[in-house]
């Protein structure tokens, strides 16, 4: 069901604040303090793609409660981190300080985020798993990562494939179909009355407004942005389990993917593009 596009901020905002306290809980912040070397899941998987970053101003978009941004931090690089969400911003600020790291959370929405951070300041831009599906215009997007970055500075997203977020939950008799459009709407309606991590109780603000965007809509936006592609790589896993009993946890990692006896599907990618200097 589309959404009126004056709402999708107002519900995500409440979605994503109501998420915080549990995902403080699901997100194993005691990893983080009791191993001052810790990197989340999430950029362990990014971090043999992701390149040198010793040294590097970096911002990592949609940061929510900072534990990618403090593993960033922890490879060296010096980080900003900015969220819609004034209870994520909060929440990873609170950890940055207890953990002894200097980084600034700014609470705003990416579409502000040249206002609130400056223009040609960063000498990269991350954006973690499952961010762009919250963001409406793709194109406008990439046009302020590319307004974010210095010349020569480099864009790093690993996110959800398009062709995941087009997939229904598994049926009764274990049938998956495709319930969601695979190419940028006006926004799609979706309640979901826990969420990925934490304890399994409710959230207080079920409801969310999702935006898909196939890849080559991704890569004609980051391409009308004046950003140079530099790789493109799909993965069969992602980070929590999309797809119920249809999928099996697996590695090192702890990442999902489709069970044996499932057709192999791309679950998520990683992408590289670079301003030019």
């Amino acid at each position: 069901m589309d959404v009126d596009p004056a709402d999708y901020r107002r519900i995500n905002l409440a979605n994503w604040n109501s998420r915080v306290p549990h995902h403080e809980i699901g997100y194993a912040l005691h990893e983080h303090r009791d191993d001052p070397t810790h990197l989340s899941g999430v950029v362990r998987f990014d971090r043999p793609r992701l390149g040198d970053i010793v040294g590097l101003e970096g911002v990592h978009l949609q940061c929510h409660i900072g534990t990618d941004t403090i593993s960033l931090a922890r490879l060296g690089a010096s980080m900003c981190g900015l969220d819609l969400s004034p209870a994520s911003v909060e929440a990873a600020r609170a950890l940055a300080r207890e953990l002894g790291h200097d980084i600034a959370f700014v609470e705003a929405d990416v579409s502000d985020a040249v206002a609130a951070l400056g223009a040609g300041r960063f000498d990269f831009v991350y954006t973690g798993i499952g961010a762009l599906c919250w963001i409406p215009d793709v194109r406008r997007w990439a046009q302020v990562v590319a307004a974010l970055l210095r010349p020569g500075g480099r864009l790093f997203i690993r996110d959800g494939h398009p062709a995941l977020y087009m997939l229904s939950d598994p049926r009764p008799d274990g049938l998956i179909t495709v319930q969601f459009p695979y190419f940028e709407s006006e926004g799609t309606r979706y309640r979901e009355e826990s969420t990925y991590e934490g304890d399994g109780t409710a959230v207080a603000s079920p409801d969310m407004v999702f935006f898909n965007h196939g890849i080559a809509e991704m890569l004609d936006a980051i391409r009308a942005a004046g950003l140079g592609l530099e790789s493109f790589e799909e993965h069969e896993s992602v980070p929590w389990n999309p797809l119920g009993d249809a999928c099996e946890r697996f590695g090192e990692l702890g990442e999902w993917r489709m069970r044996a006896g499932m057709p192999r599907i791309p679950m998520s990618f990683t992408l590289r593009a670079r301003r030019p200097g």
